[in-house]
């Protein structure tokens, strides 16, 4: 049994779409970054990647290797994560995500998060928990200039 934790933040940017957790969140900025910019996804594969002593979702996915990930779908990195680390013998015990984020409210979209995060991986839907909450506008999340999540990945 391995563990592994994850952290990414991402800047609001306008004229871009809002994913988070594999799926589109409706709101009036989205997030920036050279792939979708989910930050949920990022930090999950990095948890995932951590347990497997994998280094990280930049390693693997640099955003200076030209185009070849860029506006990339998160969700791809993730079954390509989650590929890696089965070939190396592992499978996905658990995962537990935590979304900081002033707005959007984010809890009717939770479950929707959880079962596109578990098809995606190829678990149950109790084997992926998220979890969104404030920061009590305190900090850049407080003042809504991003977004950040963290990430703990258990695996056998």
């Amino acid at each position: 049994m391995r563990i592994g934790f994850g952290y990414d933040v991402h800047q609001f940017a306008p004229n871009r779409k809002l994913w988070l957790g594999g799926i589109e969140v409706p709101y009036e900025q989205g997030l920036d970054g050279h792939s979708d910019a989910d930050v949920a996804i990022h930090a999950l594969c990095d948890a995932i990647l951590g347990a497997a002593a994998m280094r990280d979702i930049g390693y693997h996915f640099p955003d200076t290797k030209g185009n070849e990930f860029e506006g990339i779908d998160s969700k791809i990195l993730l079954r390509r994560v989650t590929q890696m680390v089965c070939k190396e013998g592992y499978e996905l015990g658990n995962c537990d995500i935590t979304i900081c984020a002033q707005a959007p409210k984010l809890s009717p979209y939770i479950e929707a998060m959880q079962a596109c995060l578990a098809e995606v991986m190829g678990v149950t839907n109790n084997q992926v928990n998220i979890k969104a909450t404030t920061t009590e506008h305190l900090g850049f999340v407080g003042r809504k200039e991003g977004i950040a999540a963290y990430a703990v990945a258990l695996i056998n």
